[in-house]
C-alpha cells in the first residue's frame, strides 16, 4: 500500500512539475494577450474620442446650417420685398441699375450691421447671465465651505486638545523626534503591495530566464559561426583574432547564467510577510554585481566582434551590399553595448539604497525608473534593427555559390536567437512600462514622517519587530480552552495519575494495599474460626452440664444404693452401670462451622480430632482465598492499565479524525488544482498542436522551396557540364 502511494505521489509530482513548466508558458501568453488587450483598449478609447469629436463638430455644423437656413429665408423675403420696390420704381421711371445695386448693397450692409450688433448684444446678455449664475453658485459654495471650515476647525481644535492632554499624561517617550528610533517601528503591512511585488518579481524571473536563454544561444552560435566563416577551422587555421574571440565567447555561460540565479534569489527574498522597498531588497545588490560582470564581458568582446566583422567584409567573396550590412551590424553592436552600460548604471543606482542610502535620494527614484524604462525601449529598438540587418545579411550570404549547409544552419540559429532577443526585450520593455506606476509610486513606509531614509540595518530590525508583533497578535487571537467541570476534572486527574507515567508507583501502592487486605482477611478468618471453636466448646460444656443435671435428677428421684448392697449384689450391677455410663459417654457430638456440620463420638479420656481437621480445611481455603485475591489484584491493575490505554486511544482517535478531515480538505483542494491544471494542460496541448501544425506547414513549404532550388541547381550543373563538353569537343 505504501509503495503504491509513493508511486502515485511521484507520478503526481512529475505531472505537477510538467504542469508547472507549462503554466509558465501560459503565464507568458496571458501577459502577451493582456498587453495586446491594453493596446486594443487604448486604440478603442482613441477611436471613441475621435467619434465624439466628430459628433460634436457635426452638431455644431448642423446648428450653424440651421442658422444659415433661417438667414437665407430672411434674405429671400427681403429680396422679394426689394424686387417689389424695384418694380414699383421702374414703373415710376426711377433710378438706373447701378443706383439700384448700390441701394441694395447699402440695405444689405445696414441689415448685416444690425444683425451683428444684435448678435453681440445677445451674446453679452448670455455671458452676463451665465456669469451671474456662476457667481451665485460660487457664493453659495463659499458659504457652505466657510461653515464646513468652521466645523472642521472646531473639531480639529477639540481633537488637538485631547491628543495634547493624552500625550502629556500618557506618553512617556516620543520616538517620532528621532528618525533612527522611528524607523524601528512596525509599519502598517500593505498586503496588496506585497502580493503585487511578488507577482511582478515572478514575471521578471520568467523574462530574465527567456533573456538568458536567448543570450546563451546568440553567443554560442556566434562562436560556432566564426569557427566556420570566413575560414573553416576543420580545413584551415582561423585567424588569431577569431581564435581569441572564440575563446572569450566560450566563457559566456559563466557570465550569463548568474543573471538568472541572481533574479531567482531576488524573487525568493520577496515574500508576502516581508516589507519590499528599495532599502529592504538587499538581494538587488548581488544581481547588480553579476549584471556588471556581464557588461564587462560585453565590453571585452566588443573589439573582437567589430574586427571579426571587418575580416568578413575584407573577404574576397564579400559584396558591397554585404559589406554595408556588416557595417550596420558593427554600429548596432556598439549601440547594444552602450545601452547595456546604461542599464548597468541604473541598476547599480537602484541597488544603492539597500547598502548606502545616502548615495541616492528618494526624490530621484522616479527619474531612475523612468530612464531605465527608456533604456529598455532603446534596447528593444536596437534588437529589432539587428534582426532586420542580420536577416538581410543572411539572405545575401545565401546567394553566394560557395556557402555551405553548416553555415546556413548556423545563420538560421543566430537569426532565431536574435529574433528571440527582440521578442523578449519587447516583452520586458512592455512589462516595465505597464508597471512603471507601481515602481515609481511612493512607498507607504517612506511616506510617513521620520522615515525619509530607511537604513538597511534598521529595516532588518524593523522586520524582526514585525515578526514578533505578528506572533504576539496571533497568540492573542488564540481562543481560550473550554472550562471543564470539577467532577470531570477530578476524573481526568485520576486518569492522568493512572497513566503510563505513574503506572509503576500506582502498581506498588495497589500491591501493598492488596497485601494488607489479604493479611486482614486472614486475621478475620482466623478469628472467625476461633469464635466457632469457642462456640463448639460452649455447646459441649452446656451439654455436659445438662447431662450432669440429668444424672443429678435421677439420683435424687430414687434411693441411693449403698456400697454394701452394691457389693452384695455382685458384679452384675456394676457392669450394667458401666455399660450405661459408656453408652452415655459415647453419644454423638455435633460441631458446626463455616465449612459445615461434623458429628463425632468422644469419650472423656479421648482427645478430640475436629480441631486438626478444621485447621487443615482452614489452611486449604485460606490458600484459595489468597490465590483469588492475587488474581483480583492482577485483574484490577490490568483494568486500570486498559482504561488508561483506552483513554489514550480515544484521544488519538480524535486527533486522527481531525487529521483525516484536514487531509480530506487538502485532498479536495488538490483535486481541484488537478482539474484546473488538467484544463490548462489541455489548452496548452491544443496551442502546441496548433503551433506544431503551423510549423509543419512552414517546414513543408520550406522543403518544397529547397527541392525547387536543388532542382534548379542540378539543372544549372547539368547545363554547365553540357557547355563544358561542347567546349572540349570544339
Amino acid at each position: 500500500m505504501a509503495a503504491d502511494l509513493q508511486a502515485k505521489y511521484q507520478k503526481l509530482a512529475q505531472e505537477y512539475s510538467k504542469l508547472r513548466a507549462q503554466n509558465q508558458v501560459l503565464k507568458k501568453a496571458v501577459v502577451d494577450e493582456q498587453g495586446h488587450g491594453t493596446s486594443l483598449k487604448e486604440e478603442l478609447q482613441m477611436k471613441d474620442q475621435s467619434v465624439r469629436k466628430l459628433q460634436q463638430e457635426m452638431d455644431s455644423l448642423t446648428f450653424r446650417n440651421q442658422q444659415l437656413a433661417k438667414r437665407v429665408a430672411l434674405l429671400q423675403e427681403e429680396l422679394v420685398t426689394t424686387e417689389a420696390k424695384v418694380k414699383k420704381s421702374k414703373q415710376k421711371g426711377a433710378d438706373s441699375p447701378a443706383q439700384m445695386n448700390q441701394q441694395r448693397q447699402s440695405v444689405f450692409d445696414e441689415d448685416l450691421q444690425n444683425k451683428i450688433e444684435e448678435n453681440e448684444r445677445l451674446h453679452k446678455q448670455v455671458k452676463s447671465h451665465s456669469l451671474e449664475r456662476e457667481a451665485k453658485d460660487c457664493r453659495l459654495r463659499a458659504e457652505e465651505c466657510q461653515q464646513q471650515l468652521k466645523n472642521v476647525h472646531a473639531d480639529l481644535s477639540r481633537r488637538l486638545d485631547q491628543s495634547t492632554n493624552i500625550i502629556q499624561e500618557k506618553l512617556p517617550f516620543n520616538d517620532t523626534r528621532l528618525a533612527e528610533y522611528y524607523t524601528l517601528d512596525v509599519p502598517i503591512h500593505d498586503r496588496r503591495h506585497q502580493l503585487k511585488a511578488r507577482d511582478v518579481s515572478g514575471q521578471a524571473v520568467a523574462f530574465c530566464q527567456d533573456l538568458v536563454g536567448a543570450l546563451l544561444n546568440f553567443h554560442t552560435y556566434t562562436e560556432q559561426r566564426i569557427q566556420i566563416y570566413p575560414i573553416d577551422s576543420a580545413t584551415d587555421v582561423i585567424s588569431p583574432l577569431n581564435q581569441k574571440f572564440s575563446e572569450y565567447l566560450h566563457e559566456n555561460a559563466s557570465y550569463v547564467r548568474p543573471l538568472e540565479e541572481g533574479m531567482l534569489h531576488l524573487f525568493e527574498s520577496i515574500t508576502e510577510e516581508s516589507v519590499t522597498t528599495l532599502e529592504t531588497v538587499v538581494k538587488l545588490k548581488p544581481f547588480s554585481e553579476v549584471f556588471t560582470s556581464y557588461v564587462c564581458f560585453l565590453k571585452k568582446i566588443l573589439p573582437y566582434q567589430l574586427k571579426s566583422l571587418e575580416e568578413e567584409y575584407e573577404h574576397s567573396l564579400c559584396t558591397v551590399n554585404l559589406q554595408a550590412r556588416n557595417m550596420e551590424l558593427q554600429s548596432d553592436m556598439q549601440k547594444v553595448t552602450a545601452i547595456f552600460e546604461k542599464l548597468q548604471v541604473y541598476i547599480s543606482l537602484l541597488a544603492l539604497p539597500s547598502t548606502n542610502p545616502e548615495m541616492l535620494l528618494q526624490t530621484n527614484y522616479n527619474v531612475v525608473f523612468t530612464q531605465l524604462a527608456a533604456c529598455l525601449h532603446s534596447l528593444h529598438d536596437v534588437m529589432k534593427d539587428i534582426s532586420k540587418h542580420y536577416s538581410q545579411k543572411v539572405s545575401l550570404e545565401q546567394e553566394q555559390p560557395t556557402i555551405t549547409q553548416k553555415l546556413k544552419t548556423t545563420n538560421d540559429c543566430i537569426l532565431s536567437s536574435i529574433v528571440a532577443l527582440s521578442n523578449v526585450t519587447g516583452k520586458i520593455c512592455t512589462f516595465f512600462s505597464n508597471n512603471l506606476d507601481f515602481f515609481t509610486a511612493p512607498s507607504m513606509y517612506s511616506s510617513k514622517k521620520g522615515m525619509g531614509v530607511i537604513d538597511p540595518l534598521s529595516a532588518e530590525c524593523m522586520l524582526e519587530n514585525k515578526k514578533k508583533a505578528a506572533a504576539y497578535i496571533k497568540s492573542l487571537k488564540k481562543s481560550c480552552p473550554e472550562s471543564v467541570p470539577y467532577d470531570e476534572a477530578l476524573a481526568n486527574r485520576k486518569a492522568i495519575l493512572s497513566s503510563t507515567e505513574s503506572r509503576e508507583g500506582l502498581s506498588q501502592q495497589v500491591q501493598q494495599s492488596q497485601e494488607k487486605i489479604t493479611k486482614l482477611e486472614q486475621e478475620k478468618e482466623h478469628w472467625m474460626l476461633e469464635a466457632q471453636l469457642a462456640k463448639i466448646k460452649l455447646e459441649k460444656e452446656n451439654q455436659r452440664i445438662n447431662d450432669l443435671e440429668n444424672q443429678y435428677r435421677l439420683t435424687h428421684s430414687g434411693q441411693m444404693p449403698s456400697i454394701d448392697s452394691a457389693q452384695a449384689n455382685g458384679s452384675n450391677s456394676t457392669i450394667e452401670d458401666l455399660d450405661c455410663v459408656e453408652k452415655d459417654s459415647k453419644e454423638p457430638v455435633r460441631s458446626t462451622s463455616l465449612v459445615g456440620m461434623l458429628s463425632t463420638y468422644m469419650n472423656d479420656n479421648e482427645i478430640p480430632d475436629e480441631e486438626s481437621r478444621e485447621h487443615l480445611i482452614k489452611s486449604h481455603y485460606m490458600m484459595r482465598v489468597a490465590d483469588l485475591t492475587s488474581q483480583l489484584q492482577i485483574a484490577d491493575s490490568k483494568s486500570v492499565h486498559f482504561h488508561a490505554e483506552c483513554r489514550a486511544l480515544a484521544k488519538r482517535l480524535a486527533l486522527a479524525e481531525r487529521s483525516r478531515e484536514m487531509l480530506s480538505e487538502e485532498l479536495k483542494v488538490a483535486n481541484h488544482n488537478i482539474v484546473r491544471l488538467q484544463d490548462e494542460l489541455t489548452t496548452t496541448k491544443r496551442s502546441y498542436e496548433d503551433q506544431l501544425s503551423m510549423m509543419s506547414d512552414h517546414l513543408c513549404s520550406m522543403n518544397e522551396t529547397l527541392s525547387k532550388q536543388r532542382e534548379e541547381i542540378d539543372s544549372l550543373r547539368m547545363g554547365t557540364k553540357g557547355n563544358a563538353k561542347k567546349n572540349r569537343s570544339r
